[in-house]
């Protein structure tokens, strides 16, 4: 059976869990093609793995029944339409009831209608999106914010921290929503793949919200210079090299801003990733990069301050506020210009 890449994000992370307390669901299915019958499946390794096909009783309804200590994490599939997938959370102790329907315009399941279940609601809000993605493209254009504020209003649900990984190719970006979400879980479901998985990503990761981690390496003279130092100033970690063309192209409007904003609490902190002192200093020299704050260790992409922030790739910039808590990551041009701006006045 094929799966969707949002289950397959996730899917060789989930454990199995012991038995415990008593769960159940029951499921009505509207307008499915003649003949379809719901399966029940788990995923086990790279694939779903059918373990129950469901008959309906007199009134037309499925039941589901699991035992556990943990959530558990079920995948629905019709036998007409393998790749139509609704995904399923049942919590310990929980009773739900689920609705739902096949759209046949656009060959998938949507969840109608949930009861019981905070997961499933989210799940269900989900399932309306794509459905209206699916069919007009001014929604899918706006498929990433209805995202977004469906999971910021709700980052306590542990499906959330499943529908998360939707962004998983823009992490970078949205960041801060798993962490949010992640903040969120922690607690309550410290052993949870997904939650274990936002935590995993965010090890390490900078971003927006965090303390910025302190940077202590050498200056131009040899003198130690720490990023903790600045504390009190706006400040642009900039991440740059002599050999990196758009930095030094960029170049010209970091100095521009620093002597625009430097009287108002704006400092720069200049990180090479050189391996030449020499070609670094010339390149302080030529671009006018005025500024004291110049550190670099010559070990090029293996410069224990890159490596601290993660950097793959240069220019790179992390934008930190007066308390040393990270604001932005990669703002450049017009996009660093205003946020410096909004923070710091005309």
């Amino acid at each position: 059976m094929k799966i969707t890449r949002l289950t397959a994000i996730l899917m060789a992370l989930l454990p199995l869990c012991a038995t415990a307390q008593k769960s159940t669901m029951t499921v009505t299915l509207a307008n499915a093609p003649e003949g379809s019958r719901l399966v029940v499946c788990e995923p086990q390794g790279s694939r779903l793995q059918p373990i129950d096909t469901l008959s309906a009783d007199k009134k037309g309804r499925y039941h589901i029944e699991r035992r556990s200590e943990e959530p558990q994490f079920l995948v629905l599939a019709l036998t007409t339409q393998p790749n139509t997938l609704v995904h399923v959370i049942m919590q310990p102790r929980e009773k739900a009831t689920l609705a739902l329907g096949f759209r046949h315009d656009i060959g998938q399941m949507t969840v109608e209608d949930v009861k019981g279940s905070a997961d499933m609601e989210v799940y269900r809000q989900y399932s309306a999106l794509m459905a209206g993605a699916m069919t007009d493209p001014q929604r899918q254009a706006s498929m990433p914010d209805s995202m977004q504020a469906l999971l910021s209003r709700n980052p306590d649900v542990l499906m959330s921290a499943f529908l998360v990984t939707y962004f998983e190719q823009a992490f970078e970006q949205y960041a801060p929503l798993y962490k949010q979400i992640r903040d969120a879980l922690l607690g309550r479901y410290p052993n949870n793949s997904f939650v274990r998985h936002l935590d995993d990503k965010l090890r390490g990761a900078v971003v927006a919200g965090m303390e910025a981690p302190d940077i202590a390496m050498a200056d131009r003279n040899g003198n130690i210079r720490r990023l903790s130092d600045l504390r009190g100033k706006v400040v642009l970690i900039d991440f740059w090299a002599s050999w990196c063309g758009p930095c030094r192209r960029e170049n010209p409007n970091v100095v521009r801003l620093y002597k625009k904003y430097k009287d108002q609490g704006f400092e720069i902190f200049s990180v090479s990733l050189d391996n030449s002192r020499e070609k670094w200093l010339q390149a302080i020299e030529k671009d006018g990069l005025e500024w004291e704050n110049h550190v670099s260790d010559l070990r090029g992409w293996n410069s224990a301050g890159g490596r601290l922030y993660g950097v793959t790739s240069i220019p790179a910039t992390v934008l930190v506020d007066k308390d040393g808590t990270v604001l932005a990551r990669n703002l450049r041009g017009a996009e660093l210009e205003n946020k410096l701006k909004e923070i710091l006045g005309q």
